[in-house]
């Protein structure tokens, strides 16, 4: 192919990708640009099972021919692959209009990256584009990280089929959570541990799946059954679908709520367990989660109309879970604490806005530094807490990344801490600020 040929290619897809940022998915001009850019690459595959664009060193190749020309959309290009942490795509035969939407809509919102972007892939059921990883990301990964990176894949499609004025399929909902279940009774703690992960540009997806992992976590320290688990898991998942319906500017406002904004803000429990309701083999409980998740323990939170109404258990550890992963996550209106200062300020509020005795458990399970704190210690090293015995969380592994000096380590040291472990350790450490990706250092 020559350069003229592939820059078409490439003025079809950016402008594919304009569209689909400025208009809705049956707009016209979407229609119109998705047409062209998929003659464009269909005519490209009649000749080649499949089609490679990849970015080597700041430079676009299309198979193994570069292209040195840096037109704008070339570079546009390559600064998607860049923020989505790839290194291209291998577009194949078979390649169809509904596919290709779902791999520019991707592309275009930027949310989420690497694994997380090849997961999207899947779950939207785009089967002939394949993402190119960076080598980093193609090796073979822990399960428990697929799983969390598979589930906010899924969290991200029920949000965009909810902005656009559909009704989401729960099957994907349905078939991640049974995954994460069967992790959560395999290893208590480990998806737990990236929970912790925080990417403050991915709030609203990695929110309702932290939320989830979180709400299985306490329903795990109270002994709930299996199918209690899944409920607690889906209930996470879908419990803020109602924030979708409410003005951004209100949602990410910095200041205090007007009296009328808050009232908007109010309707999202309600507004999110119509459209669960709509969607199919959702169990009551979970709609009784996303109802009452902010009605706090006393019941004098929201809907008020809901007051009266005897909710599900469950609904009330969804509230725990919600509350921790708000209180250690930097918001635009709040700083985050730690994860420490967290549980010290929800026992204070125990009684009242959380239930005392679900709270307590799931204190007592996941102890005083949950599994993916990162800590330093007396010795003024910084670890990674990886894992915490299920038994008795006073006993716990962690990975030390960091020596005494400060200097990373290019092998982490495995630590077992026993006993007093409040006396080992001296403070926590944000991983952001340290540089520290948890799944790189979570088996």
């Amino acid at each position: 192919m020559d350069a003229p040929n592939l820059k078409k290619v490439l003025l079809t897809i950016a402008g594919a990708l304009q569209s689909i940022r400025l208009y809705p998915h049956r707009h016209p001009k979407v229609r119109q640009q998705l047409e062209s850019c998929l003659n464009e690459l269909l005519n490209l595959l009649e000749d080649s099972p499949s089609i490679k664009l990849v970015n080597l060193d700041g430079t676009l190749f299309f198979q193994d021919l570069p292209f040195v020309d840096q037109s704008p959309a070339s570079q546009e290009l390559l600064d998607h692959f860049e923020s989505h942490k790839l290194t291209g795509l291998e577009i194949q035969t078979g390649l169809t209009a509904a596919e290709l939407y779902d791999l520019l809509d991707l592309l275009a919102a930027g949310t989420c990256a690497g694994t997380a972007f090849e997961e999207a892939l899947t779950v939207r059921g785009v089967h002939h584009v394949q993402a190119i990883l960076p080598q980093r990301e193609m090796d073979e990964g822990p399960l428990n990280s697929k799983i969390y990176f598979r589930a906010l894949a899924v969290v991200e499609r029920i949000c965009n089929d909810v902005r656009l004025g559909r009704i989401p399929s729960s099957t994907e909902a349905l078939e991640v959570v049974r995954e994460m279940v069967a992790q959560t009774l395999a290893e208590p703690h480990s998806l737990f541990a990236l929970s912790m992960l925080k990417d403050y540009d991915n709030y609203t997806f990695q929110h309702s799946v932290n939320v989830s992992v979180i709400a299985m976590t306490v329903g795990k320290a109270c002994g709930v059954t299996n199918e209690q688990l899944s409920i607690l898991g889906l209930g996470g998942l879908l419990h803020d679908l109602g924030k979708l319906t409410i003005p951004i500017d209100i949602i990410n406002k910095p200041g205090r709520l007007s009296n009328d904004e808050y009232e908007e803000i109010k309707l999202h429990p309600e507004n999110g367990a119509s459209i669960a309701a709509q969607m199919e083999s959702v169990p009551e409980e979970v709609l009784d989660i996303i109802r009452g998740h902010h009605l706090r323990y006393d019941r004098s939170g929201y809907p008020s109309d809901a007051r009266g109404i005897s909710l599900s258990a469950l609904a009330d550890m969804v509230t725990i879970a919600d509350t921790f992963d708000a209180m250690t996550t930097l918001r635009v209106y709040q700083r985050p604490v730690t994860a420490r200062e967290a549980l010290k300020g929800m026992t204070q509020a125990a009684g009242k806005k959380l239930h005392p005795d679900y709270l307590k458990a799931f204190i007592d399970f996941i102890g005083p530094y949950p599994a993916g704190s990162l800590v330093r210690l007396k010795s003024n090293e910084i670890g990674l807490v990886v894992k915490v015995n299920p038994g008795d969380a006073r006993e716990l592994i962690l990975k030390v990344i960091f020596d005494s000096k400060g200097g990373r380590l290019e092998h982490p040291e495995k630590r077992h801490l026993s006993g007093e472990i409040t006396e080992q350790v001296v403070a926590e450490v944000d991983p952001f600020i340290k540089g520290v990706y948890l799944p790189d250092y979570l088996d």
